[in-house]
């Protein structure tokens, strides 16, 4: 036994009670898969288990060389800000020569230490297993969201602690990737070790676990072997469909006039890209890059993990300098001929995994939303009623009216998304830009964003800019592909003979 968990009632707030009839015993050799949707209580039932609840510290009883603190490593969206944050904090770009700072590197984050010092034969073996030994010396602060996921299961592999969480891992990862990370945990799973593995997709289920729950309304519906528990899945996901129509999309805020073209420019294309180039010192991601995206266009970036998706978007959208000097054309003028970063973002909306690592704590939702009229990360600005009124009016299409006066920090992760989407909406931007929207939404809320999205399409003031690794996760109003293919197997093949500064991906656009 590793740990066990007395039957108990726990309030976590005011308006929310976990319940636990039945507690719960966790015990080696066992690998459990805990599946739930959005708000259900997965991660507050696991953080309850890691002892990280204060008041139900006295229902929990561990083993006696069993310590949260020290044999525990966690694979989860939190784990990973605070990793990022720990490696800001550290940063020392302003003070060196050359305005650069590699921080900490992929291969000293897997061995949580001096690499010198590190088992090389392990090391190696999980770099390969999880195809990340091209970026062994990278810094965590320049990997993509699906490129850090592995990063930190390679290092829970080397850790070897005596329980793994991991927090819906197959998130924000390609299909290759996904695969690999499949391979490498059921590699983990042994009669020595356990496993929390918790997720909210069907599609996601993991192999290899030996026990299964399902968990509803902050209650533990159902716990038995995961075969069983696995087959009662399609049948325990949320049958109530929400069928929306155009006529639920709250309209422009009174008193607000939405984004437009700039005087003079109303005839040309939104964004234009001609013969644009990015790299990071010598590392070169994309060259020769031409893109036009005209009214009507609804784009689809599709790509492998790192080959530049989310460094196209900051060219974009304004939060990438390196956009300075090119041929970056953005709603009629060039980047850098004289408008602000602020004119920019007001035409835009995003929902993307850097906004949500960047926001706050501190924040209720309704302040998260309002924020999005003044394109800032917490409400710093006067807002009046009417403003407050739009907000309210999106989180009520959205199905979030009950959550309006509660924490932004303390909601679920899907909940977080469906509020940034709330969030990006109340401006009604010119451009829509999702990168990985879907990304800890449950199957019920991902069909309800697509649905949303398509509508948002259809009234024809907003298009779309849509990034995503899945089929199943692109909305129908699509009707543009930019397609990126990852050159890193011809980098490592040998037939590049500048392997440093060889493009890290090509591009096809399909119209």
């Amino acid at each position: 036994m590793l740990i066990r968990l007395s039957p108990l009632e726990c309030r976590l707030r005011a308006s929310q009670e976990l319940c636990l009839p039945h507690g719960f015993e966790l015990q080696r050799g066992q690998h459990w898969c805990i599946f739930g949707g959005n708000g259900s209580g997965k991660t507050a039932f696991v953080q309850l288990l890691l002892g990280r609840i204060p008041q139900v510290r006295s229902a929990l009883t561990y083993a006696p060389d069993f310590d949260p603190a020290e044999n525990v490593c966690e694979v989860s969206f939190e784990e990973q800000q605070r990793l990022c944050a720990l490696d800001n904090r550290f940063d020392i770009s302003e003070f060196t020569d050359s305005a650069h700072d590699a921080g900490t590197s992929v291969e000293c984050l897997i061995c949580d230490g001096p690499v010198e010092l590190a088992d090389a034969d392990q090391l190696e073996s999980i770099l390969d297993l999880l195809d990340i030994n091209h970026i062994r010396k990278q810094g965590i602060r320049y990997l993509s969201s699906g490129q850090m996921r592995r990063a930190m299961i390679a290092r829970a592999l080397y850790l070897k602690p005596a329980l793994l969480v991991l927090d819906n891992p197959l998130e924000s990862i390609d299909r290759d990737s996904a695969e690999r990370i499949q391979v490498a945990l059921s590699s983990w799973v042994s009669d020595k070790n356990a496993t929390l593995f918790m997720c909210r997709r069907q599609q996601q289920l993991p192999e290899s676990m030996t026990h299964g729950l399902l968990m509803r309304k902050l209650k533990i519906m159902e716990q038995d072997g995961y075969k069983a528990i696995k087959e009662k899945v399609p049948g325990f996901i949320l049958s109530e469909k929400r069928v929306l129509s155009s006529s639920e999309l709250p309209g422009p805020c009174a008193g607000r006039k939405p984004a437009e073209m700039p005087p003079g420019c109303e005839n040309e294309a939104l964004i234009a890209l001609r013969g644009v180039n990015a790299a990071y010192g010598e590392k070169l991601i994309f060259t020769d890059l031409n893109f036009e995206m005209h009214h009507g266009d609804h784009v689809l970036l599709e790509g492998p993990n790192g080959c530049g998706k989310s460094t196209l978007l900051g060219l974009i959208d304004g939060d990438n300098h390196k956009a300075y000097g090119q041929q970056v054309f953005l709603f009629g003028r060039r980047r850098g001929s004289g408008e602000s970063v602020w004119d920019i973002k007001s035409r835009f909306g995003v929902v993307s995994n850097d906004l949500h690592n960047r926001y706050i704590k501190g924040w209720r939702v309704l302040d998260v939303v309002v924020s999005g009229f003044f394109d800032s990360l917490g409400l710093y600005d006067d807002s009046g009623a009417s403003e407050a009124a739009c907000a309210k009016a999106w989180l009520a299409a959205l199905g979030l009216t009950e959550l309006t006066r509660e924490y932004y920090h303390e909601l679920s992760f899907g909940q977080q998304r469906l509020v940034l989407l709330a969030r990006a909406m109340v401006k009604q931007p010119m451009v829509l830009v999702l990168d990985e929207p879907c990304v800890g939404l449950d199957d019920y809320h991902t069909q309800l964003l697509l649905s949303m999205v398509d509508l948002i399409a259809g009234l024809g003031r907003t298009q779309i800019l849509f990034v995503s690794h899945s089929d199943d996760q692109t909305p129908s109003c699509i009707n543009t592909k930019m397609l990126f293919t990852d050159n890193e197997s011809y980098k490592k093949s040998g037939d590049c003979t500048d392997k440093a500064t060889a493009p890290r991906s090509t591009v096809n656009i399909h119209r």
